[in-house]
Parts: structure tokens; C-alpha cells; sequence
């Protein structure tokens, strides 16, 4: 049955996905800005087919890193299956960036004036369904005494306001820091890779929300990581990527426990 039936069409189906649900590593996996995708119902929210396939809509490469990084770990994997511009699943429902009408260069035309009711109606049917099916695995993991690292899996563009940015993949955390210290400190013994901690964004741009609800609080290891997008733009390209990242958080974790 899909979730807020109103909301979805049957060909837009749920609002979640979950990949190798039974995967065995201690790591959870989330992309929560896998899709570009829109819902039936929003049509193209106003925006021109390039607005729809830029960073603005989602995370380009992401989804394909995190399923690589799935495979390589053997890790569960939560992915949303619809464009951030709905709305944005790593922000609180109170925060102006969860339905942005204007973003970096863009204006959102579908997204300006929102109403209390439809704020409301796109929290119910795309954020609480989201950050509930997390919090059912971790729970459900808890029950059958697993550990779980919540690690989440973003990308970043080459060039932000006219900026390039230098880094390459950056290693994020909000104030519990303990994994995020240990890829780093690995990291800088030698890297094919530019990494950096909170970088390009950090946890004062509001970007931690996700690892604060499922982990912080319950003091579960955790990280945010983002990655260039031009260096995952292709499978070839996330098979790397994901190769240098499953072998960093592995050992990361490994040097943590012991």
C-alpha cells in the first residue's frame, strides 16, 4: 500500500527504497538525495529540463556510489526515490531549505508561496516515511544485536557560485567525531583523493540533520561523506570511488574497535 495514496500515483510507487535489506555489515547506508525524480502530481515545478537535471535536484553519482559501496560492504543501503526540490529529507520539516524556492542560481517556481497544508502534506509523504524506514532498520537491528555505523552519501559540484573547489571528497561530522577522525587520520597517510574534513559543507550549514536524529543522540558511530561529482559521474568512476571508500571506512572501523 503506498504511503499518503492522495499524495503518490500508482506509477510514482513508494517513496522509499531499500537495497540488500539483509546485508550483513555494520554499516547502514543512506542517500538521501538519490533521485531527480518528481512526483506525478508537480509536473516540472516550472523549472527548465537543465534545472531538473543539476545539482539542485539531487546528488548526481551518488546513488551509484552508494550501491557500489552496498555491494563492497555488504551493507544495507535507505535511498529516497524522489528530487530534493519536494523536499529536501536531510532537513528538519522547520527549515527553510526542506522546500526551497530558490536555489543556488535558480527560482523554484512550483515551490514559491507554499501553504501551511502543503508543507504539511509533503513532510507526511516524503520525510517522515524516509527517516522512519531508518529508524525501523536501526531498531530492528538493535533487537538482533547488531551494531550499526550510520554512514550517509552525498556529492557536491566541481564549481559553486562562479568557486572551484579544490577538494575532492570531504569528511563530515556534527560533534561526535569519532569515525570521521579515523578515515581522516588514514587518509592523510597517503590518498589518491583530496580529503578534508567539513568540507564543502560542514555541520553549521545544516547539512548533519540525518546523522543527528538516528545517531548522535544514541551515540552511534557515524559520518557524512561528500564526493565531487565529476569523479563519479560514470559507473567506471563510482567503482573507484567506492573501491577507496569501502577500504577507508573498513579500516577506519577496524582501527576504532580495536
Amino acid at each position: 500500500m503506498l504511503v499518503q495514496s492522495d499524495f503518490f500515483t500508482d506509477t510514482d510507487g513508494e517513496p522509499v527504497a531499500v537495497d540488500n535489506a539483509d546485508g550483513t555489515s555494520r554499516v547502514l547506508l543512506v542517500c538521501e538525495h538519490a533521485s531527480r525524480r518528481l512526483p506525478q502530481r508537480y509536473g516540472d515545478l516550472g523549472l527548465s529540463q537543465e534545472a531538473l537535471a543539476s545539482h539542485i535536484a539531487w546528488d548526481p553519482g551518488a546513488l551509484g556510489l552508494a550501491q557500489q559501496m552496498s555491494q563492497g560492504l555488504d551493507a544495507t543501503l535507505i535511498h529516497q526515490r524522489f528530487s530534493r526540490l519536494i523536499y529536501d529529507c536531510n532537513r528538519p520539516p522547520e527549515s527553510p531549505a526542506a522546500m526551497r524556492d530558490v536555489s543556488e542560481i535558480f527560482r523554484v517556481p512550483g515551490n514559491e508561496n507554499l501553504s501551511d497544508a502543503e508543507r504539511a502534506q509533503r513532510t507526511a509523504a516524503l520525510y517522515r516515511p524516509f527517516h522512519q524506514r531508518i529508524g525501523q532498520a536501526i531498531d530492528s537491528r538493535r533487537e538482533r544485536g547488531l551494531e550499526t555505523v550510520l554512514v550517509t552519501i552525498h556529492s557536491f559540484t566541481p564549481v559553486y557560485f562562479g568557486t572551484e573547489r579544490k577538494v575532492e571528497i570531504g569528511i563530515l561530522h556534527d560533534r561526535d567525531a569519532r569515525l570521521a577522525d579515523a578515515m581522516l587520520q588514514l587518509a592523510a597517510r597517503g590518498s589518491d583523493y583530496r580529503v578534508e574534513r567539513n568540507e564543502p559543507y560542514g555541520p553549521a550549514d545544516g547539512v548533519t540533520h540525518t546523522l543527528d536524529v538516528h545517531a548522535i543522540e544514541a551515540g552511534l558511530l557515524n559520518v557524512m561523506i561528500e564526493v565531487r561529482n565529476d569523479l563519479i559521474q560514470n559507473e567506471a568512476g563510482q567503482r573507484v570511488v567506492a573501491g577507496f571508500l569501502t577500504g577507508l571506512l573498513r579500516d577506519s572501523l577496524d582501527g576504532i574497535q580495536r
